[in-house]
């Protein structure tokens, strides 16, 4: 079953093209990653496709819902979004800034339950943060934040979840225990990726894009081919099969200089 797609999305910034004939497709329980150099539209595209940006052409479907045919609360019901901003403005600890994933289910000045206490609890757990529950989120590390943000998204309790670069600021350790947290979920997910290695090791499929158009799409031996990444990263590439994962990664060296 698809639950998102794009078809044919365009997008302009300041009057100027972004976005060019884009369409992807996210089906039920996939881990999708997006990546591509810097400046390549992955930001932008995925804020088209959480509401942020409406389309100057073609359209996004979620769940066969035209996502601007409803209502932004209906839409934060279906779609939770954890962008690479993690500013909140207000002095909140973790636990309320995480009980912040509630509020498209409330009305007015209605008060949490249990059940919206013991979704904070759990989010908490799962990403190490249950320690840091009373702490300020301006005085966490940039680390603690990123994490602090993927637990108010999946208190949020959306069906679909949008990531962009979800891997800042955090250590290798945390990379990978965020990356396999939200793969194991089995949520549907699309995350704009910086590391094509962690792309390549989590991702169901990946879409690489390029001057604001998709390049390839595919499985990650495909779409992260030697002679792709090559070509559009400028490096040179060696694909290899981890000897113990058996995923498909990659190694990097510059090319000779011209």
């Amino acid at each position: 079953m698809t639950m998102m797609k794009s078809d044919r999305l365009a997008i302009d910034l300041s009057g100027t093209r972004i976005i060019s004939d884009v369409s992807v497709e996210i089906r039920e329980g996939e881990f999708v990653g997006l990546v591509g150099p810097n400046g390549s539209g992955k930001t932008t595209l995925l804020r088209g496709l959480n509401r942020s940006l409406k389309p100057v052409e073609g359209a996004v479907l979620v769940q066969s819902d035209n996502l601007w045919h409803i209502s932004a609360i209906e839409a934060a019901r279906r779609i939770a979004v954890v962008a690479q901003e993690n500013q909140i403005g207000f002095d909140f600890t973790t636990s309320e800034v995480a009980a912040m994933g509630r509020i498209p289910y409330k009305s007015g000045f209605e008060r949490d339950t249990e059940e919206d206490r013991q979704l904070v609890a759990q989010s908490l757990h799962e990403l190490g943060l249950a320690p840091l529950a009373h702490r300020s989120f301006d005085a966490m590390s940039g680390g603690e934040r990123q994490r602090t943000l993927i637990a108010r998204a999946l208190v949020q309790q959306s069906p679909i979840l949008l990531l962009d670069e979800p891997t800042n600021h955090l250590d290798i350790h945390y990379q990978l225990d965020v990356l396999h947290r939200v793969h194991s979920l089995k949520l549907t997910t699309i995350a704009a990726l910086h590391d094509l290695n962690l792309a390549a090791a989590w991702c169901d499929r990946i879409y690489v894009m390029d001057h604001g158009r998709i390049v390839a799409g595919g499985p990650p031996h495909e779409a992260l081919s030697a002679e792709r990444i090559s070509s559009i990263f400028r490096v040179r590439a060696t694909a290899f099969t981890h000897p113990v994962t058996g995923r498909h990664q990659l190694l990097f060296d510059r090319t000779e200089a011209e």
